[in-house]
């Protein structure tokens, strides 16, 4: 029997802006209408609200009502609401039972086609919904759940991907045609990608690897995107003294127990900087120019406590570019207007402008240190992969904090080998006192340029890669040079 007792017995009409009517008759009315209301309670979730019987049967789904045909949510069924709240809409009180902010995201009217205690199939008629939806009980009274039961009215929506590889740029120098492209800043972060459906946000690697959990101050842009359904493309960075900082992000990087990266989101947190957008509402994105992707990413408005649109600018890349050095920034991204984004390639429709250049390179040994770096190392010998196997490219002994040469000897003397591990011969002066150890830590440094003979010039650290694997490293195929990040 419909009824507004649980209703009643949850609400004080003294302390919530929500309808509270008075015990009486239940109203009549045509059973035909529905409202969906957009709920930022503890978790964003959508109210689906049905009149039947003088109240409106309620469900509370998490991630929005399906849209594509078979695609099943959870559907939680709730208590029976006064029809009067088909028009409420406001902020409930902090402390109250579904505290939070309540928004009308829908609203139309219905046909019933089933109605029973454990199935409601109905057709809805709103302004954004379109479709028979069907609900159906599972093991309790209250568990249930949702599908779509007939095709998206748009033959040609395609479903949001369940992954997406990255497209990386080539390094380069400024374009001649300068009004052909547009023109980035170059972060001094970490490839995000950010697949965000109903409500709620995913973040990957460039790997693939899923680092959500990583960054708990990035899951309110889910929230703010509600029902958008979308993947973007962007980069985790850490500001220290308003500069990006890789130092401060490398704090953040490897964290993966979410209590530790509660704690560090408050004492270093990140930006999310976003650059692309590769799928939109049910829009395949990739084969978009990046002109008119970058108007998509605009619209979103992306702009919160801790995400924000990457600027830019179109044919000013010697400005972008000064710009980026009097700000000590690592360089700009040119990227063609008419490009099209290529997942999980590198290309030469965007270019990378940097002053120093930035290589992932994997540590093979350790020199000691001497003075006031007596007990731990003075330099790492470094290598990128070959098909012969670890090739020799040099050594780095600056950009070296005093935490992390503790950190890192540490694990270089749990790494210790008698022999090296590189496939060619180290120059005897660099090998003389040298500390051998299994290449498993990936690591990524700057530098000037390559030598004749293949070495990295004035090379500095910048800090570890634990979100690669030697694997992942660009290697050495005998001609040219490794890639970087």
């Amino acid at each position: 029997m419909p009824g507004l007792g649980e209703y009643r017995r949850k609400r004080d009409a003294g302390r919530t802006p929500e309808p509270v009517p008075p015990e009486g008759p239940l109203p009549t009315g045509g059973d035909d209408t529905f409202v969906i209301q957009e709920h930022h309670a503890t978790r964003l979730h959508w109210d689906v609200r049905l009149e039947r019987g003088g109240v409106l049967v309620s469900f509370a789904v998490p991630k929005g009502l399906p849209e594509d045909r078979g695609d099943i949510r959870l559907a939680v069924h709730t208590e029976d609401h006064p029809v009067e709240y088909a028009a409420f809409e406001g902020e409930i009180p902090r402390g109250e039972y579904g505290g939070g902010r309540m928004t009308i995201w829908d609203r139309g009217t219905y046909e019933t086609v089933k109605w029973s205690d454990r199935e409601i199939a109905v057709v809805l008629h709103g302004g954004r919904v379109e479709g028979k939806y069907t609900f159906f009980r599972g093991r309790s009274e209250k568990d249930w759940m949702v599908r779509r039961s007939d095709p998206p009215q748009d033959p040609a929506r395609v479903p949001l991907p369940e992954a997406v590889e990255p497209m990386l740029a080539t390094p380069g120098s400024l374009p001649p045609d300068d009004d052909a492209w547009a023109f980035e800043f170059k972060w001094d972060g970490v490839r995000a990608l950010a697949r965000v459906e109903g409500g709620r946000l995913r973040l990957f690697s460039r790997k693939g690897n899923d680092i959500t959990a990583t960054y708990p101050e990035l899951r309110g842009l889910g929230e703010e995107l509600g029902s958008t359904q979308v993947w973007l493309d962007g980069e985790v960075v850490a500001f220290r003294g308003g500069k990006p900082s890789f130092a401060e992000l490398q704090k953040r990087m490897h964290v993966q127990d979410e209590r530790v990266a509660r704690r560090l989101s408050r004492d270093s947190p990140v930006t999310y900087v976003v650059f692309d957008v590769l799928h939109l509402d049910g829009g395949p994105c990739l084969d978009l120019p990046y002109q008119r992707r970058r108007e998509l990413l605009v619209g979103l408005d992306l702009r919160g406590p801790h995400w924000t649109p990457s600027p830019s600018w179109s044919g000013e890349g010697a400005a972008v570019l000064g710009t980026a050095r009097d700000q000590q920034l690592e360089g700009v991204i040119a990227k063609r207007l008419d490009s099209r984004y290529a997942p999980g390639r590198r290309s030469a429709d965007w270019v990378k402008i940097t002053d120093l250049r930035a290589v992932e390179v994997v540590v093979g040994g350790w020199r000691p240190g001497e003075g006031r770096r007596n007990g731990v190392f003075g330099s790492l010998h470094l290598g990128v992969p070959t098909p012969r196997g670890l090739r020799y490219v040099g050594q780095v002994g600056t950009g070296f904090t005093d935490e992390v040469l503790e950190s890192l000897m540490a694990r270089l003397r749990r790494l210790e080998r008698k022999t090296s591990p590189f496939c060619d011969e180290v120059p005897r002066e660099r090998a003389r006192g040298a500390h051998w150890v299994r290449p498993e830590l990936v690591a990524e440094v700057v530098f000037r340029d390559w030598t004749q003979d293949g070495r990295l010039r004035a090379p500095s650290w910048r800090g570890l890669r634990p979100d690669k694997a030697p694997s992942d490293v660009a290697g050495w195929d005998g001609g040219g040079e490794p890639g970087g990040r």
